[in-house]
């Protein structure tokens, strides 16, 4: 896909159908936008557990939407996916023609009515997307259960998972010939030397993302219970095995590194460290009330004895949880929940969200944040910019009310240098519970 092709905007704050004048000059053009979408989950099950009528009728979906001066046309598939992991269960091929979801939790049965009654997903889904952004399943596997992040390799031939069942946290890496799913390559990681002697299954170990490098030769894993992220070389080899290898001591990074990103020049590892209470039993004393930090990791020269280590941090805010780069490494944006999550008048209570917005250095790793912009909205998790850079996107799960604009991605526009920020473009209507985008 070639991304964005118009560079002008369509400033309405509705549906972005209702801007359509015919002419180029004011409308929005994006070629493929992809989101999941969970059905099983309302924002407020995180709190008490139940789980939405059944005549809702929200549904797990996996959804694409094409803007072509500024009309939409979305079309949607059903495909189980859960909100509770990270937002890293969706990827697209390199060339956007396959979108991989994982399913964290597998689906609703007839008569489930609380959270604890959705079991351990197990199944990796591949979805071809034509360029009329019509969708096929083309094959599924069966993975190790209860997958908390996936991510394509550069080349497209091997998805990389992570797992974290009652008996270990795996790593696995699975061929895609384009059409069909291989046999995985299947690492514990403890056996890769990531353990934990904490009370709870795996010693308390919990990987909550995977990242490849650009190079396509090593991989980053967050665990999260750790304040760490480890890296490992990978060595595809041309009879069909893989070798997976520590790459360096794992690195220290600020409380609950959830998500991270490599750098487009695979020279630094970004960390979204969100600073949970992971031993919290409700969501008032799980989340934080200080902000989330990022990290920046400046990573050793493979095959030297250079160590990896962090070179800078820098605030985001409250409960960020996405995180994204720009295509050409120069800005970073965090997806931030703050308190929306919360019932109106509680204590933590936020009315709106927000996307924190920060510029980095490629050559040293610095970052200066440029400043937080507000999302109306609930439980907004996972962002992407587009493949120009020039815009950045962000689901929203669901709306307050009425009066708010509703679940969906909300675009916006990045600035420059002279004038630098996010400007808010509009909002993507979508159906309930989305909770992460892609843009090819």
């Amino acid at each position: 896909m070639t991304g964005m092709k118009a560079l002008s905007l369509c400033l309405a704050a509705g549906v972005v159908a209702a801007c359509g004048s015919g002419d180029p000059t004011t409308g929005l053009t994006l070629d493929r936008v992809v989101a999941i979408s969970d059905g099983d989950y309302l924002a407020s099950t995180y709190a008490d557990g139940i789980l939405p009528p059944a005549e809702a009728g929200h549904r797990d979906l996996l959804t694409t939407t094409g803007i072509i001066d500024g009309t939409v046309r979305t079309q949607e598939i059903e495909i189980s996916n859960s909100v509770t992991a990270a937002p890293e269960v969706l990827a697209l091929s390199p060339d956007g023609s396959t979108a991989f979801v994982a399913e964290r939790l597998g689906r609703r049965g007839s008569g489930d009515t609380m959270a604890g009654q959705l079991p351990p997903g197990n199944q990796l889904a591949a979805v071809r997307i034509s360029e009329e952004n019509t969708m096929t399943v083309a094959a599924s596997a069966t993975i190790a259960p209860a997958p908390e992040a996936i991510a394509v390799s550069p080349d497209g031939n091997h998805i990389a998972v992570v797992s974290n069942s009652a008996e270990a946290t795996r790593l696995q890496l699975i061929p895609w010939s384009g059409t069909a799913f291989g046999t995985p390559a299947d690492f514990d990681l403890a056996a890769l030397g990531i353990t934990g002697d904490s009370p709870g299954p795996r010693g308390g170990v919990l990987a909550t993302n995977v990242q490849w490098h650009p190079g396509g030769r090593a991989l980053a894993v967050n665990i999260t219970t750790q304040d760490r992220v480890a890296f490992f070389s990978v060595d595809a080899r041309p009879n069909g095995t893989v070798a997976v290898a520590p790459w360096g001591a794992p690195v220290r990074t600020g409380p609950d590194p959830f998500v991270g990103r490599f750098t487009p020049d695979g020279r630094h590892y970004l960390t979204s460290d969100w600073g949970r209470d992971l031993a919290a039993t409700t969501l008032a004393d799980r989340l934080p009330s200080d902000r989330s930090k990022l990290g920046v990791i400046r990573l050793g020269e493979p095959g030297t004895t250079t160590r990896h280590r962090v070179v800078a941090t820098a605030d985001t805010d409250k409960s960020a949880e996405g995180l994204a780069i720009s295509p050409d490494g120069t800005h970073i944006a965090t997806v931030n929940m703050r308190g929306s999550a919360f019932p109106p008048g509680s204590p933590g209570y936020d009315e709106y969200a927000s996307v924190t917005l920060l510029r980095m250095d490629g050559a040293t790793g610095a970052v200066t944040k440029i400043g937080d912009y507000p999302l109306r909205g609930v439980l907004p998790e996972g962002g992407a910019f587009d493949p120009t850079g020039e815009y950045f996107l962000a689901t929203v799960f669901q709306g307050r009310g009425p009066q708010d604009p509703g679940p969906g991605i909300e675009i916006f526009r990045v600035g420059s240098d002279e004038q630098p920020g996010l400007t808010p473009v509009q909002r993507i209507p979508l159906p309930h519970g989305v909770h992460h985008v892609a843009v090819g």
